[in-house]
C-alpha cells in the first residue's frame, strides 16, 4: 500500500483557493481516483513519476495528457530549451525557429503553404475557427469530435445541452457563454456522412468551416474522410482537421496523411513539442491570408522555446521512426488486456488507435466502479494508469511485462470481487468521474 497523504492534502486546499482544483479537468484526480490520487509531481523523467510522498510511479496512462511523446524532460529537447533560454527566450525581435518550423512543418505536409503558431490546442482551434470565418464571410460552424474549451465549441450545448456529450466529454456545462451564438455550431457523428449532408442541405450556404478529428477512437470508415473532403468544396466551407490529438503518432506529421485527405486548415498542439507549450495552424495559401484582415495576436506567442523545443522534438522523432515504436508498443499494451482478461473471464472493450489505446470494463452501470478498483489496485502495484494507455518513446517492453504482471494480478481481483459482488466494498474511496462535473 503507497501513501500520498502530502498530495491529497495539497489538492485539497488546492480546491478551496482554485476553482475546479486543476488547471485542467483531465488532470483533477476525481477522473482516476477520488481521495487517493498523488495528484503533484515533485519529479519527473521517462515514464517514471516521483510526487510528494516520495513514492516512484510509472505513468502508464494519460502521459502528461498525451503531450510527451518522448517521454517526460527527453534530454534532446531539454538541450534545445536550454539554449533557448540561455541565448534569451524573449526579445523586441522575432526568434528565426518560428520561421524554420513553419518551413520544417509545410515541407512535411506538402500541401500547406502558410503557418500561424499559438501556444496550446484549444486557442490553435479558435484561431482556425476565426480565419475559416474570416476568409468565408460565413458564421455556423459543422463539427464532430473534441475541439477545447472556447465559446464558439461550447456554444453547442446551447442548443441542446447534450450536444457535446458523444463527442468525448459529457455534461459540459456552457455557462457564461453568449446566448446569441445558439445555433452557430452544429454536431454531426462520425462516419456517418448522413448527418452532414443534412447540415450542408439546410445550412449549407451559412457554413464556414466542417471541423473535425480525421481520427479518434476508431478508424474512419471507406470514404468517409473524402466525403467531409467534398462536403467542403461543395459547400465552399474550409475542412478543418483538428490534429491536437491524433497528429505525430502513426506517422511523422498529421494522421490524415495516411489517408491521402488534405484539409484546408491542419491544427497542432500536444505531441509536437513534448510537453513544452507549442501550437501551429497550417493552412492553404486562400484561406491563411484571411488572417491578416481580422486581429489574431499574442505577445507569448511569439517566444522562443516553444518553436526550439518543436524543432527538436520532432528531429528525433524523425531519427529513431518514432511512430513504429508507438505502435508496437500499443499493440503489445492492447494484446495484454485481451488475453488476460480473456484468461479471467473478464468482459472488455479495446478502442482507439494504438499509440492512444483505450480500455473499457463492459459490466454496464457498474463499469465505471470497476475501472476505479483497477485504477486503485494498479496505482498500490506502482503504476499510474487509466482508461488511456498514450504510449511514449520511453515505454519499453521491460516495463510492458512488468505491467503485464500487474494487470494480471488486477485482473484476477476484479474477476474474484465480480463474483462475489464486492466491487463496491473494495474501493477505498468514491468512484471515479465519467465526465465534468462541478466540484464541491
Amino acid at each position: 500500500m503507497r501513501s500520498c497523504v502530502k498530495g491529497v492534502n495539497l489538492y485539497n486546499k488546492a480546491k478551496k483557493i482554485i476553482p475546479g482544483g486543476t488547471q485542467l479537468l483531465s488532470k483533477r484526480p476525481e477522473m482516476f481516483l477520488p481521495d487517493q490520487w498523488p495528484a503533484y509531481y515533485k519529479r519527473c523523467k521517462g515514464v517514471k513519476v516521483w510526487d510528494l510522498d516520495g513514492n516512484v510511479f510509472w505513468d502508464v496512462g494519460i502521459s502528461g495528457v498525451s503531450a510527451c511523446i518522448l517521454g517526460y524532460a527527453d534530454s534532446d529537447v531539454n538541450v534545445a530549451v536550454r539554449k533557448a533560454i540561455n541565448n534569451g527566450n524573449m526579445c523586441t525581435l522575432n526568434c528565426p525557429e518560428e520561421v524554420e518550423l513553419a518551413e520544417l512543418l509545410c515541407s512535411l505536409h506538402k500541401w500547406p503553404e502558410m503557418v500561424r503558431f499559438a501556444r496550446c490546442g484549444g486557442e490553435a482551434m479558435s484561431i482556425a475557427i476565426r480565419i475559416a470565418r474570416a476568409a468565408t464571410g460565413r458564421d455556423k460552424i459543422a463539427f464532430c469530435g473534441y475541439h477545447g474549451w472556447h465559446d464558439w465549441y461550447l456554444s453547442a450545448n446551447l442548443a441542446d445541452d447534450k450536444n457535446l456529450d458523444g463527442q468525448l466529454l459529457p455534461g459540459l456545462n456552457p455557462a457564461g457563454v453568449p446566448r446569441g451564438l445558439t445555433g452557430s455550431v452544429i454536431p454531426f457523428r462520425y462516419n456517418h456522412p448522413e448527418d452532414l449532408d443534412e447540415i450542408i442541405r439546410c445550412h449549407g450556404q451559412e457554413l464556414a468551416a466542417i471541423v473535425m478529428e480525421p481520427v479518434r477512437q476508431q478508424d474512419p470508415e471507406p470514404g468517409f474522410l473524402e466525403h467531409a473532403r467534398e462536403a467542403a468544396y461543395k459547400s465552399k466551407a474550409v475542412l478543418v482537421f483538428d490534429e491536437v490529438t491524433s497528429g505525430w503518432r502513426m506517422n511523422i506529421g498529421g494522421v490524415h496523411l495516411r489517408y491521402h485527405v488534405n484539409p484546408d486548415i491542419a491544427v497542432f498542439a500536444k505531441a509536437m513539442s513534448n510537453g513544452y507549450p507549442m501550437a501551429a495552424i497550417l493552412g492553404i495559401r486562400s484561406v491563411m491570408q484571411a488572417a491578416q484582415s481580422t486581429f489574431i495576436s499574442s505577445t507569448y506567442w511569439t517566444e522562443r522555446i516553444g518553436p526550439s523545443a518543436a524543432l527538436a522534438t520532432i528531429r528525433k522523432m524523425q531519427a529513431v521512426c518514432l511512430p513504429e515504436h508507438l505502435c508496437n508498443i500499443g499493440n503489445r499494451v492492447r494484446a495484454v488486456w485481451q488475453e488476460i482478461a480473456q484468461r479471467q473471464g473478464l468482459k472488455i472493450k479495446i478502442s482507439g488507435i494504438a499509440p492512444l489505446s483505450v480500455i473499457a470494463f463492459d459490466y454496464g452501470i457498474d463499469s465505471q466502479a470497476i475501472h476505479t478498483l483497477f485504477c486503485q489496485e494498479m496505482l498500490h502495484r506502482g503504476f499510474l494508469s487509466h482508461k488511456v494507455f498514450s504510449v511514449t518513446y520511453a515505454h519499453k517492453p521491460a516495463l510492458i511485462n512488468r505491467y503485464s504482471a500487474a494487470v494480471d494480478e488486477v485482473f484476477i481481483i476484479i474477476r474474484k470481487a465480480l463474483g462475489n459482488k464486492t466491487i463496491y466494498k473494495k474501493l477505498n474511496g468514491p468512484i471515479a468521474h465519467t465526465g465534468f462535473k462541478r466540484l464541491a
